[in-house]
């Protein structure tokens, strides 16, 4: 009932559009960036967030020079604009979809490292099937992206998690595994090491892993409390690229997958890790009412990666 009166802001009675922005703001944390992504100029995405606060008689955000934070009437008044939005776009979605068309917007999460299947030939051969839907991409660890597909902020992930554990409270399907290499400097003395080489003969090594709590670091964790070795963390990253980094400095070693230390812009250098940590990628989803665009997506996930 609430989407019934909303059109014509400019003679006093918000509309669509304005509940649009105020979703895109508060998200964004910035009036930048939610004009760029609502494709408008920020004078414009700002003069129509005034107009609907002078509508309500409420600020709805407060506006600094560093950032943008919701009031609690614009906290308040969030809830209800984005099940307006949600509603608007799933009635799209259905509309479309009663005459085979897949509409709308895949929020796809992904973690960095993402290898058992292609992103972008994934994301490619969607796109060429179903030309009419979008894809906005969100990087970022396992824990989070999963925790994302829980709450409904994301349709799909892809994840990477160690052996034995596997993405909870989500619908999930493996798409495969590798065992994580051990990546080292060109100079280090297992660099020509060519029959691999054990847990063992790391011990006494300096790490660089992911953050401590993060599904990227649990693999290396385990793995050495497994064995009975202690290691020495002494640097932490989000990124894969940093941290490889910092082993072709000689500072670290790290264990990574094979693949992502070969395509690294690095001179690190892979070496076969025998009892090394298996990491085990998934494509995770809601199956409790995924939309239209998630099953088209995991269509083409199953033809890319078949059992």
């Amino acid at each position: 009932m609430v989407l019934i009166s909303m059109m014509k802001s400019d003679h006093g009675r918000m509309d669509l559009q304005q509940l649009r922005y105020v979703v895109e703001v508060a998200s964004q944390s910035s009036f930048t960036r939610a004009a760029e992504r609502c494709f408008v100029t920020q004078s414009a995405l700002s003069h129509q967030i005034a107009a609907l606060e002078r509508e309500l008689g409420q600020r709805l955000f407060v506006r600094s020079s560093r950032s943008v934070r919701t009031t609690d009437a614009g906290e308040a008044f969030l809830i209800h604009a984005r099940a307006a939005v949600l509603a608007v776009d799933e009635a799209r979605e259905a509309a479309a979809a009663a005459v085979g068309r897949v509409v709308g917007t895949l929020r796809l999460g992904v973690i960095p490292t993402a290898r058992a299947v292609s992103v972008p030939e994934v994301i490619s051969r969607f796109r060429a099937a179903h030309p009419d839907a979008r894809v906005e991409l969100t990087v970022g660890n396992s824990d989070t992206l999963a925790d994302a597909v829980r709450r409904g902020a994301l349709d799909v992930a892809l994840l990477g998690l160690r052996e034995g554990a596997s993405p909870r409270g989500v619908a999930a399907r493996e798409l495969g595994r590798e065992r994580l290499a051990v990546a080292v400097p060109p100079t280090h003395r297992l660099a020509a090491r060519r029959g691999g080489v054990r847990l063992a003969d790391l011990d006494g090594e300096v790490f660089a892993d992911f953050p401590a709590g993060t599904s990227g670091r649990a693999q290396g964790d385990a793995a050495f409390a497994a064995s009975g070795i202690a290691r020495d963390v002494a640097f932490e990253a989000d990124s894969s690229e940093l941290i490889l980094g910092l082993v072709s400095v000689g500072l670290a070693v790290a264990l990574l997958s094979p693949i992502v230390i070969a395509e690294s812009s690095t001179d690190a250098v892979a070496v076969d890790l025998g009892d090394g940590p298996l990491r085990i990628q998934y494509v995770a989803w809601d199956d409790r009412a995924p939309r239209a665009v998630a099953v088209a997506f995991l269509r083409v996930v199953e033809e890319m990666t078949p059992r």
